[in-house]
């Protein structure tokens, strides 16, 4: 089997789980049901010679992977947590039980809280989702940190996103490139330097989104500026940066496998994701080796680079606190 080479013979970090193939919708998914998904990642992790994450998209509402149908416990959308009743004490309980069932089944890393602000109504993959806590960047951050606290005290890494700001734009960069340069205003920060602060932030993932007035030639994912520059330098973050898909149409139709690699990883991210999903490779993670491999030789990534990341990565897997070795 493709995964369980790539975590003995090549070293892979970390998975991600879908409850549909969208690639081949005949194909049987990562989750069916909670036993079997409980077989699932204790057999991946037992197979890993290190801590592995084990991640998966519960934000709540119209985006997760685990489905009552399933079995699953059922979970609000973010808006309704935020905007409609505006009370952290319902957005603690409903990440306190997304946070335990995810530890039961093990589950270590959540791909939410979604830290957008909902300034689009219309955005097609924010607003209408209803992915958003509130238009209010205090909102946002104050329901933010009860999410993240919850998942902590199960033991279960969150992950900020999208990076700088996903939701005043007017695209879905699961499709094609987004161009948030004339939408996109600095008080989306808000919510990382807030949660920055606090000390609330376990890992950052970045969206695949072009802003002029931030790079004038790439998107947050492929840019310096933006995460060694903006998220780095101005706002200090020292944390695991984590890429969107690598295979959503933003990267895939403008840039080649190879180049969307190098690029992503000298401009700062420490994880790349590639879902596997959208577009399946049975050679994902060779093929990202020898992406790496070719950068290194070519000189457009050094080793220097690679080892920070590496270094980040290890740091926030001690957390988890239940190495292999």
């Amino acid at each position: 089997m493709p995964i369980h080479r790539d975590i003995l013979d090549h070293g892979l970090g970390g998975v991600i789980l879908f409850n549909r193939c969208l690639h081949n919708p005949d194909q049987t998914a990562n989750i069916v049901s909670p036993g079997q998904l409980k077989e699932l990642c204790t057999e991946l992790q037992n197979l890993a010679p290190r801590t592995l994450l084990i991640g998966v998209d519960q934000e709540g509402g119209k985006v997760r992977r685990l489905w009552p149908e399933a079995g699953f416990e059922d979970l609000c959308s973010a808006r309704q947590m935020g905007s409609d009743t505006d009370d952290t004490a319902l957005t603690r309980e409903q990440a306190q039980t997304t946070a335990a069932m995810l530890a039961e089944l093990g589950i270590n890393c959540n791909f939410a809280p979604v830290v957008d602000l909902n300034t689009n109504t219309s955005n097609p993959i924010i607003g209408t989702l209803e992915r958003s806590f509130s238009d209010d960047p205090l909102h946002v951050a104050r329901h933010a940190a009860a999410w993240i606290d919850a998942h902590r005290t199960r033991g279960v890494l969150s992950c900020v996103k999208h990076f700088p700001g996903h939701g005043s734009s007017a695209a879905d960069s699961h499709l094609g490139f987004v161009d948030i340069s004339e939408n996109w205003e600095r008080h989306e920060l808000e919510p990382y330097r807030i949660l920055l602060r606090q000390d609330m932030v376990d890992l950052v993932m970045t969206g695949h989104l072009f802003n002029r007035h931030l790079d004038t030639d790439h998107p947050a994912t492929l840019s310096a500026p933006i995460i060694d520059g903006l998220l780095r330098t101005e706002l200090g973050y020292q944390g695991v940066v984590v890429s969107d898909d690598m295979q959503m149409k933003a990267i895939s139709d403008h840039y080649g496998f190879e180049e969307a690699v190098c690029r992503s990883l000298a401009a700062g991210v420490d994880m790349l994701v590639f879902g596997n999903n959208l577009d399946y490779g049975s050679d994902i993670c060779p093929r990202a080796i020898k992406a790496m491999d070719d950068g290194l030789a070519r000189g457009v990534l050094s080793e220097e680079r690679l080892l920070r990341s590496l270094g980040r990565v290890n740091k926030l897997k001690e957390r988890l606190g239940n190495d292999h070795d």
